[in-house]
């Protein structure tokens, strides 16, 4: 896949390396934006399973 992707990029070597570099910074954009604050609310990390009141001494 990367080859592909690779190959299909227009420029020499370092103008390949920089919209390389730009399309994963617009992906880890477009994660930290929309994908995980979506995805926040359907995970787990909230729910605790031990209470801070109820334990014994």
């Amino acid at each position: 896949m990367y080859g592909w992707i690779w190959r299909h990029l227009p420029g020499n070597a370092w103008v390949r390396a920089l919209i390389c570099l730009v399309l994963v910074l617009a992906v880890v954009l477009v994660l930290f934006q929309y994908v995980f604050p979506w995805a926040e609310p359907l995970l787990p990390f909230n729910d605790v399973t031990v209470d801070e009141g109820s334990g014994t001494r």
